[in-house]
């Protein structure tokens, strides 16, 4: 079978303090650390044996991984396994990128968010262009926030052209609803902010979540995403694989990007391709803006 696992294990933590998150006014003591990464080791040794399958990894950490070592090798270690046929990470892309050449780049993607209030531009854009020489797939995205949007348009101009720049839109904390000024000023720079400032229609809807795409933490509890907190089982239980079934979306919507594009009837999975985990649209779709608000 073909499977993909966002694991999001017990770290917590963040090297920045952004204040609209909550996770860069956390410290973790050595031994959460310790665990952590004892967590991430047995994961990875249960990625190692499904040689049956062909596996994609997507780590989406409550916080900044990348900034320890063991995410990096761990990185580092999937991508040179057969079986393995995507390993991605979100990160604010603040680490150093010298790991990254024990890498198979052609199987790694990078979801980078870049954070106005603490890097520079330049040293972000430096990062950046860092990924392109080794040849690693990435995106690059700005939250929302309208105090964003002029930091936003300098790093579109700043980019590659090739490089997509993904607007996360702000559903909740915003001083102001977004007028259609703002959508349209976030559009230009994103074609595809329509589909991600919306809440989609998701309750009884087929998802790829719980069949073939699935949310592990560091017990090795899967649920079907994120967003769900029912757990269908454990990935170390002898008779997990029973558990990987359709099954119908249980929320009434769902607005966060890493769950509606398994969703089957939005059909993102033919916009993003192969790119869908680091959040890098099929060419061309994105440039002709292609897909339209659902």
């Amino acid at each position: 079978m073909k499977l993909t696992v966002l694991y999001r294990g017990p770290l917590s933590s963040c090297n920045y303090g952004c204040e609209y998150c909550p996770f860069g006014k956390w410290k973790h003591t050595d031994e959460e650390l310790a665990k952590d990464r004892a967590d991430l080791e047995r994961f990875i040794a249960w990625v190692e044996a499904r040689t049956q399958d062909t596996v994609s990894v997507f780590f989406t950490p409550w916080g900044e991984a990348l900034i320890w070592p063991w995410y990096q090798q761990a990185l580092a270690r999937l991508t040179h396994l057969p079986h393995v046929e995507r390993v991605a990470a979100q990160t604010n892309l603040s680490c150093r990128l010298d790991w990254v050449k024990d890498c198979r780049a052609e199987k790694l993607g990078i979801w980078a968010t870049y954070h106005p209030e603490w890097t520079k531009r330049p040293r972000f854009l430096k990062q950046c262009e860092t990924l392109v020489s080794l040849g690693v797939r990435h995106s690059v995205g700005v939250v929302g926030f309208l105090r964003f949007v002029e930091e936003a348009q300098t790093l579109r101009r700043e980019l590659p052209a090739e490089t997509y720049l993904w607007i996360n839109a702000v559903k909740d904390g915003q001083e102001e609803p977004y007028t259609p000024e703002d959508v349209a000023r976030f559009t230009q720079l994103d074609p595809l902010f329509p589909v991600n400032n919306v809440r989609h229609p998701s309750l009884g809807k087929a998802c790829r979540g719980g069949e073939s795409v699935i949310s592990v933490d560091g017990e090795g509890t899967a649920r079907r995403c994120h967003f769900i907190d029912e757990a269908i089982g454990n990935i170390y239980a002898p008779d997990f694989d029973q558990a990987l079934r359709p099954r119908p979306c249980s929320k009434a919507t769902c607005g966060c990007h890493i769950g509606y594009v398994h969703m089957d009837y939005l059909e993102l999975d033919r916009v993003f391709g192969s790119g869908i985990l680091e959040r890098v649209p099929a060419e061309p779709l994105w440039r002709r803006g292609a897909v339209a608000a659902r």
